[in-house]
């Protein structure tokens, strides 16, 4: 982890060309107008190839070419926009920064601007303090073209100088822009009312828009704490034995060895270098444990809040904590690189994709402002040249009265100008795609960007794999039987011989038996081919053997299925290929277990069955996700039709589909789409690929150890917890909620304040503490509700 505010890796290079890629951190580009202000700025640089601005992180990443523009020259454009870039200096050219970067926590009350806004508002109270109750205390004390200026006066100018100038000075860098935001609009009409005499006005309007900026900036600093607490996870040192030959370090048992240990910074320790973690320390880097033993918390990772069993072999993560014992760590990635690093990259980066609501109010807005603004200069400008006098109006039994002249409609048009911002519309749903997203990434769950946040909130059919996440996926064999004249020994003999060149959990959990069983003599298979979604086969000695399901056997001329399916009740003494009346098969599915038959291509050798152990929180989970509103929840798997009916009445699902291959799953996935709707698969990540790119949402289960989960999956449970998906579910049902209100109650509250103003309900004040930092405020705060969201809520009884 790391906060530098620049780091720099290179994209291509080639004939064409070198492209880089900066990414800056602008502590105060906090909004949608700071960030096209800041986009305006930069893509008048010759040389900016492309500029992902992210103003809930407050960072800018650039593309640049190097060979036309330098970094400092992109620092300088920012700059010329007004704002402040962070910047250490470190300017690389070998890779990724290393790391992550987010503006770093603000004191947003005690800084310049807020300085200011606070010698302001002392002079704006002194001044209506003088206008409206010591009037008696209030003489003229100047005059500018003849119009007095009295005491009062004084002070509101002093307010609007003090108050209004961060204002002025950043309409004036809007201006140069080219971008119409609340700066420019707030500047413009201070520097109108001023300029007219309407002091009052101006001074609340310059103290009461800095308070509500002010605000904003801590509501966005407190939207950017979820992710710095993400990044805070992992320590920044490490205590790292280093071979120095110049003393003995000795170890928790007692031995010594050679090295000195050293504390140094996470970022400079290499992969194979061995660190010390002592009890209550964080894992600083990820790696694997090759001394000691102890109890490790993984909950910033996994979400698991139980500690987990560490010894040697085992792999630990960044940012887990030690509970009790000691550990010596072989690392295995850098911090750069770190699972947890990982992670909070793709929480950054999820935060970079723009959902369809978003895209949607980004649209909006560009129309609205404008339109807006317009109606505010036709507010200010035509009333006053078609009424004289005031005028009275009966609508629908309420009396109204507009008046004459020019300083009220200009107060009005002034009013509707605070208005034509859009910024608590603009950020209603980033703040809470933010906050949804950070608060998943804390409980365990990567949601790789906001429209699969949206996507998990609206799908109508859950579909889960069985094996590996209704199950554990610890396969262990449960029955050994033997046909014609072969024993246990020799089933299992050809059975791991095949089994051998496999890579299948059923592969592990035959080989595994057949060292518990002490089998000795396993010839060697040649010609090893694995037959997908059936089984596998292999030449041995000469002869070849198949290892696969019974439809394997069937395809080979086999026919077990009145092997594979017992009576109503009546003995079944017909002859079949498994012995006279067998329901061998049919009594091994039904109790759920997963059949292996093993033999050649004209005899059968044995059945071999295979249990994998329920998850206890399937069931409850299942019962969850449909207490929470799941249409359908659906079981897809390859195992047979008995083991699929078991495993299905056992969890609760209301359906299932048995005996699978990877494509049938994919066209089930299909299917479901069109009769039921939006689907969400749930897998591990790799065999069920497929499956899970046709969802609309790909969900991988068990993801923190594996690199293609992380990559592959629109989001991913961290740890084998299916518990977690309840809460996924509640969260991502809870952010579409969010993010519906922010929008519609932001765009009432401000339709309503339209209205209001050309009838003289609303006043600047009104609009500023409503329309602007009442909205801003509360789109933020209800965004944040998010994270007080745990799959505790949504779990337990």
């Amino acid at each position: 982890m790391n906060d530098d505010g620049a780091g720099e890796r290179a994209i291509r290079t080639d004939g064409e060309g070198r492209e880089l890629s900066v990414r800056l951190v602008v502590p105060e580009m906090d909004c949608p107008s700071c960030a096209q202000k800041v986009d305006n700025s930069l893509q008048r640089v010759d040389g900016v190839l492309d500029a992902a601005l992210q103003p809930t992180t407050g960072t800018a990443t650039v593309t640049y070419d190097p060979d036309r523009i330098s970094k400092t020259d992109m620092i300088a454009a920012i700059e010329g926009a007004g704002y402040e870039v962070v910047d250490d200096g470190r300017d690389s050219e070998d890779g990724a920064s290393g790391g992550v970067d987010i503006a770093p926590p603000s004191e947003v009350w005690t800084s310049a601007r807020a300085i200011k806004t606070w010698i302001g508002a002392g002079f704006l109270v002194l001044g209506l303090l003088f206008e409206f109750v010591l009037t008696g205390l209030n003489p003229a004390v100047a005059s500018i073209l003849n119009h007095p200026l009295t005491l009062a006066d004084g002070l509101f100018v002093v307010a609007i100088a003090t108050s209004g100038y961060p204002v002025v000075r950043g309409g004036y860098y809007s201006a140069r822009n080219r971008s119409l935001d609340i700066d420019l609009l707030m500047g413009t009409a201070i520097i109108a009312a001023t300029g007219i005499g309407y002091f009052v006005e101006a001074a609340t309007l310059a103290v009461l828009f800095s308070i509500a900026e002010l605000l904003e900036d801590y509501s966005m600093d407190r939207a950017r704490d979820s992710l710095r607490e993400l990044m805070e996870l992992s320590p920044d040192e490490a205590t790292v034995r280093r071979d120095t030959g110049s003393s003995k370090t000795p170890r928790a048992g007692g031995e010594a060895v050679d090295g000195d240990e050293v504390t140094v910074p996470a970022e400079d320790v290499a992969v194979g270098e061995i660190v010390i973690v002592r009890p209550g320390e964080k894992i600083p880097l990820d790696g694997t444990v090759v001394d000691g033993r102890s109890a490790v918390d993984e909950s910033p990772i996994t979400g698991e809040s139980i500690p987990v069993d560490k010894s040697w072999g085992d792999e630990v993560y960044a940012g887990a904590i030690n509970e009790e014992g000691y550990l010596e760590v072989e690392v295995t990635s850098t911090a750069g690189e770190s699972t947890l690093s990982r992670i909070i990259e793709m929480v950054q980066g999820a935060q970079e994709k723009k959902t369809e609501r978003e895209q949607f109010v980004d649209r909006f807005a560009g129309y609205y402002t404008p339109v807006v603004v317009v109606l505010a200069i036709l507010t200010a400008a035509v009333p006053p040249l078609l009424i004289d006098g005031a005028v009275t109006v009966d609508v629908a039994g309420y009396v109204l009265t507009l008046p004459g002249g020019w300083r009220p409609w200009f107060i009005r048009g002034l009013t509707l100008l605070v208005i034509a911002c859009p910024c608590a519309f603009v950020i209603s749903t980033p703040v809470s795609v933010v906050s949804g997203i950070t608060s998943a990434a804390k409980n365990g769950v990567l949601i790789k960007g906001g429209n699969h946040l949206e996507a998990m909130g609206e799908v109508d059919v859950v579909a889960l794999d069985k094996t590996g996440t209704l199950t554990k996926g610890e396969l262990s064999v449960t029955d050994v039987v033997p046909l014609g004249d072969n024993d246990e020994t020799d089933v299992l003999r050809y059975a791991a011989s095949l089994e051998q060149r496999s890579e299948h959990p059923i592969a592990a959990a035959i080989l595994a038996h057949a060292r518990e069983a002490g089998v000795t003599g396993r010839p060697e298979p040649s010609e090893f081919e694995s037959l997908t979604g059936k089984g596998i086969r292999a030449t041995i000695d000469g002869e070849t053997y198949y290892a696969g399901k019974p439809a394997l056997f069937e395809e080979l001329g086999f026919d077990l299925s009145r092997a594979a399916h017992a009576t109503d009740g009546g003995a079944l003494t017909e002859e079949t290929p498994l012995g006279p009346g067998s329901t061998v098969l049919s009594d091994l599915e039904q109790e759920g277990k997963s059949v292996v038959v093993v033999g050649t291509a004209s005899e059968l050798l044995g059945v071999v069955a295979i249990a994998d152990e329920m998850r206890p929180a399937a069931a409850r989970a299942v019962e969850r996700i449909h207490g929470l509103g799941v249409e359908h929840v659906v079981m897809l798997t390859g195992d047979n039709e008995g083991t699929a009916r078991a495993i299905a009445e056992q969890v609760g699902v209301d359906e299932y589909r048995a005996e699978l291959l990877p494509d049938e799953k994919v066209d089930a996935v299909e299917e479901l789409q069109t009769n039921y709707g939006a689907v969400a698969m749930v897998g591990d990540g790799i065999n069920d690929a497929p499956a899970l790119a046709t969802a609309d949402v790909g969900i991988a289960m068990g993801a923190a150890g594996t690199d293609t989960a992380l990559e592959t999956a629109d989001i991913a449970l961290m740890g084998d917890d299916i518990a977690k998906l309840p809460y996924l579910y509640a969260l991502s049902h809870e952010a579409n909620g969010v993010i519906r209100q922010n929008i519609w109650s932001s765009l009432g509250v401000k339709a309503l304040l339209a209205l209001g103003v050309p009838l003289g309900f609303v006043s600047v004040a009104l609009a500023v503490v409503v329309g602007d930092m009442g909205m801003s405020l509360g789109v933020t705060g209800n965004a944040l509700r998010l994270s007080r969201l745990t799959p505790d809520q949504f779990f337990g009884s």
